[in-house]
């Protein structure tokens, strides 16, 4: 049996490793996250299998789907509150202009298309933000050396403390964030969430001229 259960949990790998779309290599978090769902999956086909009827069961997604909708806006929106309490004392006004400057800390540069593009912002209101950091002195700008159409932007000495000054606070966001959910749970809603990211940044990067009903049929 012990055989059993290895054999199977390899061959979830595979399939994992062949499906995982991240720009850094997965954890063992994501895997168990991508288990859990898999499992949860599995549970629900045996329910519907031992007589739930279709179109409850479609009545049941169409509701599901219209929930996540709301709730992933109404999760956001409590972040948004709690991260407007992490940033009181800080020069750092906005989710937006801190998120930009931890992407900034991971990249030695990058162009202004780019952040913005990673930070999945229309180019006026990225600019907005990247005006507000270069104003604080925050970031610095300087021209791409490959493409003089291009201007780079690189996180300041001040952005990196200043960063580093807020990050405990951030952290406690994110510990109330996850709420009453399982480290069980967190995995498995990390390795979703991810999934939809993946799904939705292709659409943004190149799909975002297409109609609604054009968005859905590219993508089922």
């Amino acid at each position: 049996m012990k055989k059993e259960i290895l054999v199977e949990i390899i061959e979830q790998l595979y399939i994992f490793d062949a499906d995982y779309q991240g720009e850094s290599p997965y954890s063992i978090q994501d895997f168990v996250g991508y288990l859990n769902a898999q499992m949860g999956t599995n549970e629900i086909t045996n329910r519907e299998e031992k007589g739930k009827k279709e179109k409850h069961i479609q009545d049941v997604r169409r509701d599901s789907n219209s929930d996540i909708s709301i709730l992933i806006t109404l999760m956001f929106r409590y972040a948004k509150t709690y991260i407007k309490k992490a940033l009181q004392a800080s020069c750092l006004q906005t989710v937006d202009e801190f998120a930009f400057l931890v992407k900034l800390m991971t990249f030695d540069s990058l162009t202004k298309t780019e952040l913005i593009n990673k930070q999945v912002m229309e180019k006026t209101s990225g600019v907005e933000v990247l005006k507000r950091l270069k104003g604080k002195k925050l970031i610095r700008e300087f021209a791409d050396k490959q493409d003089k159409r291009s201007v780079r932007v690189a996180v300041t000495d001040l952005g990196k403390k200043e960063i580093n000054r807020v990050l405990p606070n951030m952290a406690t966001v994110s510990k109330i964030v996850v709420g009453n959910l399982s480290t069980a749970e967190i995995n498995t809603l990390s390795y979703l969430l991810k999934k939809l990211d993946f799904y939705h940044n292709d659409i943004f990067m190149h799909k975002a001229d297409l109609s609604l009903d054009e968005i859905l049929l590219q993508n089922q």
